[in-house]
């Protein structure tokens, strides 16, 4: 295997997918962050004097998926066709679980903004709740899923 986003000089370059055809691309990722107990409890109840912590980083992860070209350099700008995000809070760990699914019909996968999403939603949870708990952990982000393409599809085996 090489790595593409390097040219024979070693040089740092964007991929060419000018000659790919054009098919159906999907990507899901995952991660955490884990919380005090009285956090999540204050996310849940509604209590946070900023508002809606899971709507606000539900929003902010679709706009980052969005974005993601203009966040990592190598990345080439998408058409994206579907951002779904799901934030599951999970009282017994103390946490918020967020998933992010990502399609598109294009010539390169949606991996990066799918990975963005959650990243991007998770620090959102963060900065809305730092004043209640620094102490929060951003943790397992990964991706498990993607399809289309010439590599076709893949599964994560190992959970993180």
């Amino acid at each position: 295997m090489t790595l593409t986003h390097f040219d024979e000089r070693g040089a740092a370059q964007m991929v060419d997918v000018g000659g790919k055809p054009e098919s159906w691309r999907r990507a899901v990722a995952v991660g955490m962050i884990r919380m005090a107990p009285a956090t999540l409890d204050l996310i849940l109840s509604g209590g946070h004097a900023k508002g809606d912590v899971l709507g606000v980083a539900r929003i902010a992860g679709i706009m980052a998926a969005k974005r993601t070209s203009e966040l990592v350099p190598l990345c080439h700008p998408l058409m994206l066709t579907r951002v779904a995000l799901d934030l599951e809070p999970v009282p017994d760990a103390s946490l918020v679980r967020c998933q992010a699914t990502i399609e598109t019909r294009g010539t390169t996968g949606v991996e990066m903004e799918a990975l963005c999403a959650v990243q991007v939603s998770l620090l959102t949870i963060y900065d809305m709740c730092k004043a209640a708990d620094r102490g929060m952990i951003i943790d397992g982000v990964c991706l498990l899923e993607k399809e289309g393409g010439q590599s076709g599809h893949w599964v994560r085996t190992l959970q993180a």
